[in-house]
């Protein structure tokens, strides 16, 4: 039964591509419009495909591979004079790689090595395609989560976690502030209401536990 189902989504999902590809060329072939629904179609049936596997690795690499060459496709149709393509390229790749090491992903050794792969990848990116601003502060602040976060969790150490967290927030705040508009200073907001989550972590939660 399961043969015969993914064998009519596969077979139904081709007839489908094919149908739209001559619509698409008989109504005008500018544009070509018929990939976003056979994008759809055939991540459908890699998924279908994969959950009767219960290969989710594979699922993982099929549909990352499949997002970045649509990805090249539409950069190289849009704007072929800018690579936009490779800023997406590391999360994708990143996926699958997660996937694939299963419960090692949860070690500190491959949060920090990934960490800071990624936040490599970003800045030569940053410094090759556009040096002007240096926006590799962003994914930087998002990926730095991975390994602080795990590194608490582990030890439960909620109320430090507060504190570096809310450190890390402040000192992105900061930049942002002292890069983008050094002459209005907005940071202290957003750090004001930060500071709240390590001083409530202390007074209910820390000190509780000391008094007890």
């Amino acid at each position: 039964m399961r043969k015969l189902e993914l064998g009519f989504v596969v077979t139904g999902s081709i007839l489908t591509i094919i149908f739209l590809i001559v619509v698409n060329f008989i109504t005008g072939s500018h544009p070509i419009w018929f990939i976003y629904p056979a994008l759809a179609l055939l991540l459908g049936s890699i998924g279908i495909y994969c959950r009767q596997k219960k290969n989710y690795t594979l699922f993982s690499i099929l549909t990352s591979l499949l997002l970045i060459l649509f990805l090249i496709v539409e950069n190289y149709r849009s704007t072929p004079e800018y690579p936009w393509f490779l800023f997406s390229v590391a999360p994708l790749i990143a996926w699958p790689t997660l996937v694939y090491l299963g419960n090692q992903s949860k070690k500190m050794t491959v949060a920090v090595i990934g960490s800071a792969i990624i936040i490599l990848y970003y800045l030569i990116l940053n410094v090759l395609l556009s040096p002007g601003y240096p926006w590799v502060m962003f994914p930087a602040f998002a990926v730095l989560w991975w390994p602080l976060t795990l590194y608490h969790v582990k030890r439960k150490s909620y109320f430090k976690f507060s504190i570096y967290a809310s450190l890390l927030i402040s000192i992105f705040f900061i930049s942002v502030n002292v890069i983008s508009s050094p002459h209005v200073i907005w940071a202290v907001y957003p750090i004001f209401v930060v500071l709240w989550w390590p001083l409530s972590m202390y007074y209910f939660v820390y000190k509780r536990k000391l008094e007890l």
